[in-house]
Formats: C-alpha cells, structure tokens, sequence
C-alpha cells in the first residue's frame, strides 16, 4: 500500500519506517531541509532502539523515502497519516494549528487537481475529541465530498519510548476511529499483517478513538500519581512501598504496571494529554477532580527529591558540587521534554549547586535546553569527582549494577538520593552508604563499607 506520512517527528518516524519494514512505500514529509537531508543520507535523527536496523534497511530497498514536498506526498499516498506536534496552549488545551494548517493544504490540494482522487486523512497525532470532525469540516469547505474525495480517519497511537518499534510491530490493539465503511477496510488491510496473533483492531466512531488515547494516558498517569502518594504516606508511617506494590499487584483487578514510585512522570505524552483532557472537561462544563489531583500529585513530586537534597545540607548548597545519574525523562530515549531531572537540577542550581551530569543518550538533547549551566561528565563515574551527593534521575540499566567501590573513591561523601529507587536500601547502608530513596526505610550506613558485598548485586530491577 502507497503510505504518506506528514511530520517525521517521533511518532512519524516510527510509524513510517514499521509501515515500510512491512512492505508498504512509505513517503515521509518534513518541512525541516536539512533534517530531511540528514535522514536521507541514512541518518536517524532520534535514538530508538531498534529502529536503525528497520530505517536503513527500507532506505536502501526505497521502500521509504524523505520529501519536503507536501504536494509530492498527497499524491503518493493512499492514506495520508497527520503525524504532526499539538504542544499544549498557555490554557492546557492542545494546539491544533499544524494538524489544521495541513489538513487546509490537502485539501485545496485536492480540489485543483482531481486526478489526485480519494484519500484516507489519519489523524494519528494526539488530538482533543471533535478534532476528526473539525478535520472534515475543512476537507468540505474546499468542495470535496466525504467518501468520494475522503474520509477522515483518528488512529491513536499508543508508542512507548524505548520500546516503541516493538509496540508498533506487536501493537496490543488498534484503534480506528471512523463510521466509513470503505475508510475503515483500507485501514484493517493496512493494518492486519501487525496483528497476525490476534490482537485486536477495534473500529468505533472517531470520536471514541479520540477518547480512547487520553484516557488510557490519563489512567495512567493516575496509577503513578497515586503510588507516589503512597510512598510518601509510606515514609511518614515506616512502612515500605516496594513491599505495598508487590502486595497490590497480586491482585488481578490492578495488576502490576505502572505502580512504581519516584520523581514523577515526564516525556512528550502524559503531561500533555492529561493536561489536554483536563481542559476538555473544563471546556464542556465539566470539573475533573483526579485529573486537578494526578497534575498537583506530579509537580510536587517532580521537585521532593531537589528539596531533600536541600533540606539535608540545611538549606545552603553554595560551594556544593551534587552529581546527576540520568537527564532522559526515562530510560532507552534521549527524550528530555518534560524531564523530572532538569527541574531537579534548575531546583538546585537556584539553591547554589553546582551540577554535573551524565546520561548515555540524551547529553544533546539536555545541552540544548540547559546550555553551559551545568557540566557534561564523560561518564558515569566521571559525574561522581568530588560530588557532595548523587542524585539518580533516570534508571538506565547500566546505573544499575556500578563499580561500589569506585563511586567511593569518587565522591566526596557516599551520599545518595535515588528518585528511582534503583537500590537496596539496606544493602546500600551495609556498603557504606548514606542512602535516600523514596517511601522506603532509610537505613545508617556502616561506617566503613563491607568490602565482602562490594560485588553483591543491591539492584532494585524495575521492568521497562
């Protein structure tokens, strides 16, 4: 199937090259020259893993290739997917102005030139309910008719960073939102060979689609919000949440995603959507109580691990150096949009601190935002020199199991706050560590670490 993908950001570049990996000739648009130059000399402009492999295969095959010319892509594709940016407005409400901005091209597009024939508009950005039908109302207003010219399709995608190109490939389900018969079949054919397993495709109306992707963010983003509550309960009590989140977990009605503790979530999608459809609500005279709580959850605990650091050297951190364990706002990306990590580190430097970090993916991404402000240690062990204190922000695997008795060497003082609770609290202790992490027991560190456990495994293994 001919495909055209508009926006080659992280979800058009991914969907784009997994519809190629599965034979389809695949378009992608970019307004961007030098990034679409850089992409067609075989460039990736993200990290992902996995995806290399699929992009430079299907670049060499010209099975996808890289245009800025929108009217080059109308014409190629049979469907055409709107994988373009909707940042959130001052309000929280998504900004629409490049998925409609498009959507008027396309459709004047069509209109000079009606050799270009039907089209399928997808909107596979994340977009606020009603937007498939705002989409059509600009599709008719140039003069085409609804299942003669087009048909406007919402199909949500539900990518996670790091593992995204597995998500696409096995997508747990598909969701396509249209009440087009002849729409709804070209997307299934398109889309069968993904779910050769019996996942399912799931048509309903546009509408419900558009639904159906903030709440499965929205949800959650709750479940985190929730268990961050918890932990902090779990502090005040003396209990201990990694054991709470076992206990719950058992239990089939919640199941054990998405119920670990830390600084709080990030990235390009669960601030936005549940700030999106927030705003929704509000706009269609609706008071959404657990989204106000899951948004005033999350900012403060974004910032609780920087005020404990601050707190533990008594509120003064001039001349202090504090080293920083990860800047993506998760692991296996370099996705720093909405990262907990520069709030921490924007949070110490207003106190006097001195930073310097390290993240094996996103130091790019973090010098773009954050310029010369902080220093970018070579390594992992190279952020340690001299530091009062190691904050841990983003739980990449190789944080997981370091060299103890370097980061001894190292540091100043073994001082340790961990945002993600990547260790053992008790066995960080009997290493000679001072050891903080959030809702479990802190335990005072031995007074000379136990050289015997220096190669004992403390890590605290999370799935991704």
């Amino acid at each position: 199937m001919k495909v055209t993908i508009v926006g080659t950001g992280y979800v058009g570049l991914v969907s784009g090259t997994c519809f190629a990996e599965m034979g389809n000739n695949v378009v992608c648009i970019d307004i961007d020259e030098a990034k679409v130059d850089q992409m067609r000399a075989g460039q990736l402009p993200i990290y992902e893993p996995g995806l290399e492999l699929f992009f430079e295969r299907n670049l060499k095959d010209e099975r996808l290739t890289f245009t800025t010319s929108l009217e080059e892509g109308v014409k190629h594709g049979d469907v055409i997917f709107l994988a373009l940016p909707t940042p959130p407005s001052e309000d929280g409400s998504a900004d629409l102005s490049y998925v409609m901005g498009v959507a008027q091209q396309i459709a004047e597009m069509q209109a000079a030139d009606p050799a270009i024939g039907y089209k399928v508009i997808v909107d596979k950005s994340t977009v606020p309910v009603g937007t498939a039908d705002k989409v059509t109302e600009v599709m008719e207003s140039a003069g085409l008719s609804r299942g003669e010219h087009f048909d406007v399709v919402s199909n949500p995608e539900f990518l996670r960073e790091g593992v995204a190109v597995d998500d696409f490939m096995k997508p747990e389900r598909v969701v396509i939102g249209t009440d087009s018969e002849q729409a709804s079949d070209i997307m299934t054919q398109l889309y069968e060979p993904f779910v050769r397993q019996g996942n399912a495709i799931l048509t309903m109306d546009a509408r419900s689609a558009e639904m159906t992707k903030y709440a499965a963010n929205s949800l959650l983003a709750t479940r985190i919000s929730f268990m961050n509550e918890i932990a902090n309960v779990c502090e005040r009590v003396g209990a201990n949440v990694d054991d709470v989140r076992i206990g719950i977990g058992q239990d089939s009605r919640i199941g054990k995603r998405f119920l670990y503790s830390g600084i709080g979530f990030g990235g390009s999608c669960f601030p936005k959507d549940v700030q999106a459809l927030h705003r929704t609500a509000r706009a269609n005279d609706y008071d959404f109580k657990v989204l106000d709580a899951v948004l005033a959850v999350n900012d403060r605990q974004r910032v609780r691990l920087a005020e404990d650091v601050v707190a533990h050297f008594d509120g003064d951190l001039e001349g202090k150096r504090i080293g920083v364990w990860g800047l993506a706002f998760k692991p296996n990306t370099d996705d720093i949009r909405e990262a907990p990590s520069h709030i921490i580190i924007r949070h110490l430097q207003e106190h006097g601190a001195k930073v310097q970090a390290f993240d094996p993916e996103a130091m790019g991404t973090t010098r773009e935002v954050l310029g010369d402000t902080i220093i970018y240690a070579a390594d992992a062990y190279s952020a340690l020199d001299e530091v009062d204190a190691l904050v841990i922000c983003t739980e990449w695997h190789e944080f997981r199991r370091p060299d103890f008795m370097k980061m001894h060497r190292r540091m100043k003082q073994p001082l340790v706050f961990d945002g993600r609770n990547v260790y053992h609290p008790e066995r960080m202790a009997e290493l000679g560590f001072e050891y903080y992490s959030i809702g479990r027991p802190h335990f005072a560190p031995t007074k000379e670490p136990a050289a015997s456990l220096m190669d004992v495994d403390v890590s605290n293994e999370q799935p991704a």
